[in-house]
């Protein structure tokens, strides 16, 4: 009867060393995107509603829906760089690192997060179209395109694109320069919204 209890108290362990990977297949390290400024710790922004500016959840084209470096091979063909992996989704990323930069560099009140529970008029979303790296050119790519309400009823679209030459196909040197042509995106992203 004990071996018996001993056995079932290591069946879940068992069961769980199944589903877990500790070989090979872990990346050396994760790709993240890091802000050129941020806001100082302490830094106490307020406003009101009318004000403040919500950064909703931004799309992804499938492609970039994951955690890979997309590579574009040629015009229909996707590959994804090796080793190169992102500690989480790019989309989610980038909306982060642009509410940092419209913070900083505006002192405008930003409310990020999956559920920012405010009802401020002012939002701001998008869709990353590509962010990843282009053979034919050897750079790397950042195309997103963001929508913010206008005046009354408008709404405004705008594309902003970065591109990065002149990079090798490697992640030592995609990764920085993904970070860079992000950072030159999210800055002209806060000049826009203002």
């Amino acid at each position: 009867m004990k071996s018996f209890r001993v056995l079932a108290g290591l069946a879940p362990a068992l069961l769980l060393g199944g589903c877990l990977s500790f070989g090979p297949d872990t990346p050396d390290s994760l790709l993240t995107l890091t802000p050129t400024a941020t806001a100082p710790a302490g830094n106490a922004i307020g406003g009101s509603t009318e004000q403040a500016l919500v950064m909703q959840e931004f799309e992804a084209a499938p492609a970039l829906d994951n955690t890979r470096v997309p590579v574009q091979v040629d015009d229909t063909s996707i590959a994804y760089l090796e080793d190169a992996v992102w500690v989480e989704k790019p989309a989610r990323q980038l909306r982060r690192l642009i509410a940092e930069t419209i913070r900083t560099r505006t002192g405008r009140l930003v409310i990020d997060g999956d559920d920012p529970g405010v009802l401020a008029e002012n939002r701001l979303t998008g869709t990353l179209r590509q962010f990843g790296y282009d053979v034919r050119s050897q750079s790397v790519v950042v195309v997103f395109d963001a929508v913010r309400p206008g005046q009354g009823n408008a709404v405004q679209t705008r594309r902003f694109e970065v591109r990065v030459p002149g990079v090798t196909a490697d992640v030592a040197s995609v990764g920085p320069a993904l970070n860079q042509a992000a950072n030159d995106v999210a800055g002209q992203v806060a000049a826009w919204v203002g």
